[in-house]
């Protein structure tokens, strides 16, 4: 959900398309970035409804535009005091490579006050910000980190498929696995409730480690594209050619294993067919029916139908 213009950040941040005043041509190799921000937008999206639990109230969320600058430039632009650098890998599953990275970057003072709502606090945060994060910190920053990870993987589906996944959060920057030089693609997300003064944390990509996509980030992502009609027809006609075998079973009699072990041909075992019988379509139930004949040949009249679960048979 979109917030209103306060909720923005005061100082306007240069959006990627005007990466080329930076000083270098070799920042932003992937055009305009759209489809990374249409990415961001749907992560927005699923942020809210990550965060609005740990905080135990309604949250607005919302990607800001997307900044590319070196890694050094957005160290020295971020506030002094208590920061949660948490690496974040990014492997693609048939991917023989190792790995890539990536950054997601939270606020300290938000931690502790996620953190002491997970313990049933009010939010309150020290006056005096600690020099490093306690142990169930660290452990609640990872949790959350991995409940992120989650969150792009999802947002990048329609992209490409990337499995996300959390490390261990670090104090110094120095420590990460990026290099000061290295340019990077900052996603800021706002967070904000009511009159309270919004939150932002960070994804941070480099270059290097989109560079595998670059492809598919100067193309195109349709998140809501109408199917079209034709295909749409076809598929359908398709779908209601497939075919599924139908049984029943009449009788099940039980017999002891002296009377199988004497059996031989011509022996006959009584069976008692039930009113109903049932009527299975695969694996699933289908019905009951009565045993009967239609033109000449044996046949079951349905009686009742069971509940059918359309994503059984899927």
């Amino acid at each position: 959900m979109d917030p209103g213009t306060d909720d923005r950040r005061s100082r306007t941040r240069a959006p990627a398309s005007h990466a080329g005043g930076l000083g270098t041509t070799k920042l932003n190799p992937f055009g305009d970035l759209n489809t990374l921000q249409h990415l961001s937008a749907r992560l927005a999206r699923n942020l809210r409804g990550l965060f609005e639990p740990l905080l135990k109230r309604e949250v607005r969320a919302w990607a800001e535009p997307l900044v590319v600058q070196r890694f050094a430039d957005y160290r020295s632009e971020r506030p002094e005091g208590l920061t949660a650098w948490l690496p974040l890998t990014m492997a693609a599953p048939d991917s023989v490579s190792a790995p890539a990275n990536a950054l997601c970057v939270i606020d300290g003072r938000f931690a502790l006050e996620m953190l002491d709502l997970f313990y049933g606090g009010t939010g309150g945060t020290p006056v005096e910000m600690p020099a490093e994060f306690s142990g169930a910190a660290e452990a609640l920053i990872g949790r959350v980190g991995g409940m992120i990870c989650r969150q792009l993987g999802t947002a990048w589906e329609p992209l490409t498929r990337i499995d996300f996944a959390p490390t261990r959060v670090e104090l110094n920057p120095a420590m990460l696995p990026v290099d000061s030089d290295d340019a990077v693609v900052v996603t800021r997300f706002g967070l904000a409730s009511g009159n309270l003064p919004p939150v932002f944390l960070d994804i941070v990509y480099p270059v290097p480690s989109l560079k595998p996509h670059g492809a598919t980030l100067m193309g195109k992502v349709l998140d809501k594209a109408e199917a079209d009609p034709v295909w749409r027809n076809g598929l359908t006609r398709s779908v209601m050619t497939v075919k599924f075998p139908v049984r029943s079973v009449l009788a099940e009699p039980v017999v002891p294993i002296e009377l199988l072990m004497s059996l031989k041909p011509g022996d006959i075992i009584p069976i008692t067919i039930a009113p109903d019988v049932p009527v299975v379509v695969g694996n699933h139930r289908l019905g009951c029916g009565t045993v009967g004949t239609s033109n000449g040949f044996a046949a079951i009249k349905l009686t009742s139908l069971a509940h059918i679960d359309e994503g059984s048979f899927s």
